[in-house]
């Protein structure tokens, strides 16, 4: 039975390297959307880095913005699909829409296509609920809309785990073990 499994945590703290370690027990044949966009060299280099842990067999999709009509195209032939991080897939979309509501339906067609697909689905997102109260409107506003989708995503999620300090702690699912 297939499952939508969803990790959260702070900066540092192995969201995405045990996301990797997690899809790699689901099979070979794994789906990785990427949504960075490397702006500039740290984040390059930070890019580098993650693809060190990734092994090369898997297929790689670089999508910023429209990861609904990615997921739709990905349907069976695949073991597991790994979308790495809803953080900066908002951030991205803050840059070109200005309108919550249109970001919040496009969150909501991206969980409605991860629910339809036949294919096991792992998403890292950023945990914003635990920080301060940021002091610019920018930031407030993308803290908001990442909570949101945060929510909605594990409200929908058969498991969520916490990442705290490179140890993954289940607060939905399963409470026998972290791995599927």
């Amino acid at each position: 039975m297939k499952k939508i499994i969803f990790i959260l945590g702070g900066a540092r703290s192995g969201k995405s390297s045990y996301a990797v370690n997690l899809a790699k027990s689901f099979g070979k044949r794994i789906v990785f959307i990427a949504t960075c966009i490397p702006k500039d060299k740290e984040m390059r280099e930070r890019i580098k880095s993650h693809k060190k842990f990734r092994p090369r067999t898997w297929k790689v999709i670089e999508e910023s913005i429209n990861l609904d009509s990615r997921l739709k195209k990905l349907k069976k032939g695949y073991d597991a699909i790994l979308i790495d991080c809803l953080g900066l897939f908002i951030s991205n979309l803050m840059e070109v829409e200005n309108n919550d509501k249109i970001i919040e339906k496009k969150v909501e067609k991206i969980i409605k296509q991860i629910k339809r697909s036949p294919l096991n689905s792992i998403v890292v997102s950023n945990e914003v609920g635990e920080g301060i109260v940021p002091d610019n409107p920018f930031a407030r506003r993308f803290c908001n809309l990442l909570g949101k989708t945060n929510q909605i995503f594990a409200q929908q999620a058969d498991k969520v785990i916490m990442m705290v300090a490179g140890i993954p702690v289940i607060i939905k699912g399963e409470k026998d073990g972290v791995n599927k």
